[in-house]
């Protein structure tokens, strides 16, 4: 199979993490490919005056790129790759414009965190596979507009926050795993990786991208509901013997919904914890949405691990009653904020 040509790549979602890859791309693939970014509000109009600045971990001075930005899929032409920066819980609203993105040969990298709509796409492994899940994808756009076929997984292991309108921090040095649903190395997500190489992303392709889904969750699941629900920060989480506690609850719960649908996570719970300990005064990203009164990413990240408990017949009874608080926390912060 010959590699993919692609000359067009759009960031739909340039928030902090999406903003952090439009920028990093638009400036290492210059001569090579157009990068454009789908934003909205007064991320926007600072990314359109200004472009978007960029603050890598440590760093003296920002990276600043030139990106063609708008918050009209349809006043852009069909890209070659789409690169999804969005929630999970915005992704539905979203199908229509993305689909406007996609012509015949589009691939679709789909940066989430927690369970994606996708995820039994050709998943050998469940039991499960094809089965489409209503709480991720209520309309059904997702899997019709955009199609799994297309997709490629992909988990971020980079911590980001947009600190000023069209500024953004970088917590790490981090990295993004890339992945077929169906665990095959094909000649785009080959050609993609390189790409995204060539741009200054940190990228590898792992041929069981299902695992570092539930690897990556094993922290999210517990810390992002539980930094909302107490609006500590990380290391405050860790340093806390009760909430540290509780951590390494979630953290088992995961490990074994995983385990029953058929993935293999390499690293133990006590391992997962000290690096937890390491990463230091971080706001997760739910903390980030709820002092910005915005609605919080709950389902991905903990309601499918008590849905896919239940799948696989599995306890999930701290993960329950997280849900069940964060879940008001959710319904009050909007009331609040209007």
């Amino acid at each position: 199979m010959r590699p993919p040509s692609l000359k067009t790549i759009c960031v739909y979602g340039a928030g902090a993490l999406g903003g952090a890859i439009a920028a990093k791309l638009a400036l290492g693939l210059r001569e090579q490919a157009t990068v454009s970014a789908i934003a909205r509000g007064g991320h926007l109009e600072a990314i359109r005056a200004d472009g978007l600045r960029v603050w890598e971990a440590e760093a003296d001075s920002p990276l600043m790129a030139q990106v063609t930005a708008t918050d009209d899929a349809a006043a852009l032409p069909p890209q070659d790759l789409v690169i999804t920066g969005l929630k999970g819980h915005q992704l539905d609203a979203a199908a229509p414009g993305i689909a406007k993105l996609l012509h015949a040969g589009t691939r679709v990298v789909m940066v989430l965190n927690g369970i994606p709509w996708w995820y039994f796409h050709r998943d050998a492994q469940s039991g499960h596979a094809e089965r489409q899940m209503e709480e991720l994808d209520p309309s059904g756009n997702l899997w019709r507009l955009i199609g799994p076929q297309r997709v490629i997984g992909c988990v971020a292991y980079q911590g980001a926050e947009v600190i000023n309108p069209g500024e953004i921090k970088l917590s790490n040095n981090g990295h993004f795993v890339l992945g077929e649903p169906s665990g095959e190395t094909t000649g785009d997500i080959e050609a993609i990786a390189a790409l995204m190489k060539q741009g200054g992303v940190n990228v590898s392709v792992s041929p069981r991208i299902r695992d570092e889904i539930w690897s990556k969750l094993m922290g999210n699941a517990a810390f992002n509901p539980i930094s909302a629900l107490t609006r500590a920060l990380m290391s405050d989480i860790m340093g806390n013997p009760a909430l540290s506690a509780m951590v390494g609850q979630v953290m088992n719960e995961v490990k074994t919904v995983a385990e029953a649908l058929g993935a293999r996570l390499a690293i133990s719970i006590e391992e997962r914890l000290e690096r937890s300990r390491q990463i230091g005064p971080v706001r997760t990203s739910m903390l980030q949405d709820l002092l910005a009164g915005k609605a919080l990413e709950i389902t991905p990240l903990v309601g499918m691990v008590v849905s896919l408990g239940t799948l696989a017949a599995v306890p999930t009874p701290i993960s329950t009653t997280i849900l069940a608080l964060v879940s008001q926390l959710d319904r009050e912060n909007l009331r609040v904020a209007g």
